[in-house]
């Protein structure tokens, strides 16, 4: 994979217009995936200690 990853979006809801784009590198994807990885690992130990304490 070379190169940015590019995505675009156009969102339009009653009266409201949003448009977004976004470009992102592989070093960047990596990034954000290791982030998501890591949030929900940290979350189910939460969930898991709030069940341990009952």
């Amino acid at each position: 994979m070379r190169g940015a990853q590019r995505t675009a979006l156009s969102l339009e809801v009653g009266g409201s217009h949003f448009d977004a784009e976004v470009m992102v590198t592989p070093a960047g994807l990596l990034a954000i995936g290791a982030l998501v990885s890591s949030i929900l690992l940290a979350s189910a130990v939460i969930v898991r200690a709030a069940r341990a304490s009952r």
